[in-house]
C-alpha cells in the first residue's frame, strides 16, 4: 500500500470508528431505503412507495417483536439496531406488497431470521446468516402457497447500484473485508457473465460484451449481498484466508444459482452454504473468559487475566471481540476488540490490557466486571501475524496500548525459543507509560522509545529517541535500514497515517489501526 493511499484509508478509519457497527449498518440501511422511496416515486424502481413502507412497517414489527420476545424469555440485553438491520436486510431482499398474504410471507420471514439469532448459535456465533436463513425458509415455504412471496432481489435495480457501491465500500472499509468482497464480486460477476454467455450461445443468439459486463455488474444483487450480508462479522471465518476461500465459493454459487428441487441456489442459498463452511472454519474459534484478575500496568493501562472455559486457538497478534452486556450502551454497543496479549503457549490464560480514558459506557461496565465473572469472546480474528520465514527482518512499530499484539508475538517467540531480527519503535505520551517491560525485554530485541520525557532504567539494548514528536523523519532515523525490513504498525489511524511518508519505504506493510473505545 503507498504511503497516499496508507493516510487516506487510516483518515477514513479514524472517522469511521467513532461509530458501532452496528450504528453505521444501520445509517446506511435507512439511507439507501430513503433513496429507495425517491426512485419509487419517479417510477425506476419495481415496487410502489406505499409498499416500501407497509412492507418496512411489518418487517420491522416482526424482527423487533421475536427479538424482544426471545431477550426476553433468554434475559439478554435489548439490541433493537440488530433487529432494525435485519429488517432492513430483508425489505431490500423479500419483495415489498401490500397484500395480505404477501405480508404475512414478510412477518414469516422476519419472525425466522430473528429466531435463527438465538436458535441456530454456536459459543455466540451465528452459524447462518438471520436475514439470508428467514429469505429461504419463506422461498421454500412459498412453493406450497405461492400468495406467500419470496426472495426478490429488487435491490439488483441499476438505480440503485450506485449508492449500495458508495456505502457498501465505507462499511467494508471500517472492517477491513473490502478486499473479502471484491473477491467475491469478481468470481460471482465472472461466473454469471460466463453463464449467461453460454445460455445465449447455445440459444443461437449474439453476445454484447459490453452490454453485458454492465447488466451483470450492476442489475444483479451481489453489490448487496457482498457488502450487508457476506461481510457479517459473526458468520466469517477468523483468517484472511478462510475468508477468500468462503467468498470465492458463495460468488460461483451466486453467480450460477443450482435448482435443488423446485427452488433454486440462488443468492440467500449461496450465502448460507458459504456460511456453513465458514462455521466449519469456527468451530473451535468463540469461548467463554472467566475474569481471574485485573492489574495495573501504568498509570492509564489496565490488565485483564482470564481463564478459558475451554481450550482455543489463535495466533500471536490476532484480537478477540469481547461482549460485556450493560444498560444503555452508547452507539458503539457492548462489544470491543482487544488484541490478545498473552501467548497461545499461555492457555488457559488469556490477557488483554486497555487504556482508561474517556469513561464510554463499555468502559465503565468493563471496570465494573468483578474477578469469578464470565464474559463471552464471539471469536478470534485478524491477520496481524508475522511472517512466517523466520529469516525476514521485521520493524514493529507500536503506540500506546497497539503494543498489545507485539507482546503476544514476543511471548511466543520466547516460548520457543526463535530469534528474529526485529526492532521495535515504542511510542508513549510519557516514560512512565511504558506498559509490558518484562515481556519485551525478554524477547531481547532492541527497543526505540519516544516518549516527551527520558525512561530511567532502561534495559541493554534500549535507547531513548528523545523528547520530539515521532513523525517520519524522526522514525526514518531511529531505523535507517527500513527498506529491509517488512513494516507492522499497530497504533491509532493518525500517527499511521504521520508515518506513512517513511512505511512506505519498507518492504512491507501491515497495519492494525484502531480508533478507540
Amino acid at each position: 500500500m503507498s504511503a497516499t493511499l496508507t493516510a487516506g484509508s487510516t483518515r477514513v478509519l479514524g472517522v469511521l470508528g467513532r461509530v458501532s457497527m452496528y450504528r453505521l449498518i444501520l445509517g446506511a440501511l435507512a439511507l439507501l431505503t430513503v433513496i429507495s422511496l425517491a426512485l419509487s416515486v419517479a417510477g425506476l424502481v419495481g415496487p410502489q412507495p406505499f409498499e416500501i413502507l407497509a412492507s418496512a412497517v411489518v418487517l420491522a414489527a416482526a424482527c423487533l417483536l421475536t427479538d424482544l420476545a426471545a431477550q426476553t424469555v433468554l434475559r439478554m440485553p435489548r439490541r433493537w439496531e440488530s433487529s432494525a438491520i435485519t429488517a432492513a436486510i430483508l425489505l431490500f431482499v423479500l419483495r415489498p406488497t401490500l397484500d395480505p398474504l404477501g405480508l404475512a410471507g414478510l412477518v414469516l420471514a422476519g419472525v425466522v431470521a430473528s429466531l435463527s439469532k438465538y436458535l441456530l448459535v454456536w459459543r455466540g456465533r451465528h452459524i447462518l446468516n438471520p436475514a439470508a436463513t428467514g429469505a429461504t425458509v419463506l422461498t421454500i415455504v412459498s412453493v406450497a402457497v405461492p400468495a406467500l412471496g419470496s426472495s426478490a432481489w429488487w435491490v439488483g435495480s441499476p438505480w440503485l447500484a450506485a449508492p449500495v457501491l458508495v456505502l457498501g465500500v465505507l462499511l467494508l472499509w471500517r472492517t477491513d473485508k473490502l478486499p473479502v468482497v471484491v473477491v467475491f464480486w469478481v468470481v460471482a460477476m465472472a461466473v454469471a457473465f460466463t453463464r449467461t454467455t453460454l445460455q445465449f450461445q447455445s440459444a443461437g443468439f449474439p453476445v454484447d460484451v459490453p452490454a453485458l459486463l454492465l447488466q451483470v455488474a450492476f442489475s444483479s444483487p451481489f453489490l448487496f449481498l457482498g457488502a450487508f450480508m457476506l461481510s457479517e462479522p459473526l458468520t466469517l471465518p477468523p483468517r484472511r484466508g478462510q475468508q477468500f476461500a468462503v467468498a470465492a465459493l458463495v460468488g460461483v454459487l451466486a453467480g450460477w444459482p443450482l435448482p435443488v428441487g423446485d427452488v433454486t441456489l440462488g443468492q440467500e442459498r449461496a450465502l448460507l452454504v458459504g456460511n456453513l463452511l465458514a462455521f466449519a472454519f469456527c468451530l473451535r474459534a468463540a469461548v467463554r473468559l472467566r475474569v481471574d484478575r485485573r492489574r495495573d500496568l501504568t498509570p492509564t493501562v489496565r490488565e485483564l487475566t482470564f481463564q478459558a472455559a475451554a481450550p482455543f486457538r489463535f495466533s500471536p497478534g490476532q484480537y478477540l471481540e469481547l461482549d460485556v452486556p450493560h444498560r444503555r450502551p452508547d452507539a458503539r454497543g457492548t462489544r470491543r476488540e482487544f488484541s490478545i496479549a498473552s501467548a497461545p503457549e499461555d492457555l488457559p490464560e488469556v490477557r488483554i490490557a486497555f487504556k482508561d480514558g474517556s469513561q464510554s459506557s463499555f468502559k465503565r461496565a468493563l471496570a465494573a466486571v468483578a474477578p469469578g465473572a464470565t464474559l463471552a469472546a464471539t471469536g478470534v480474528w485478524g491477520d496481524f501475524v508475522l511472517p512466517a520465514r523466520p529469516t525476514s527482518p521485521l520493524l514493529l512499530v507500536a503506540a500506546g496500548i497497539g503494543v498489545t499484539p507485539f507482546v503476544s508475538q514476543l511471548r511466543h517467540l520466547a516460548a520457543t525459543g526463535q530469534r528474529r531480527d526485529a526492532v521495535l519503535v515504542y511510542v508513549v505520551s510519557s516514560a512512565d507509560e511504558l506498559a509490558f517491560r518484562d515481556d519485551i525485554v525478554a524477547s531481547g530485541i532492541p527497543v526505540v522509545v519516544f516518549s516527551r520525557d527520558e525512561p530511567v532504567d532502561l534495559a541493554a539494548g534500549w535507547s531513548w529517541a528523545g523528547p520530539d514528536r515521532v513523525d517520519a523523519a524522526a522514525l526514518l532515523h531511529a531505523v535507517p535500514d527500513i527498506a529491509q525490513r517488512a513494516a507492522f504498525v499497530s497504533g491509532p489511524p493518525a500517527l499511521i497515517a504521520a508515518l506513512a511518508p517513511a512505511l512506505g519505504r519498507a518492504k512491507s506493510l501491515t497495519t492494525d489501526a484502531f480508533a478507540g473505545y
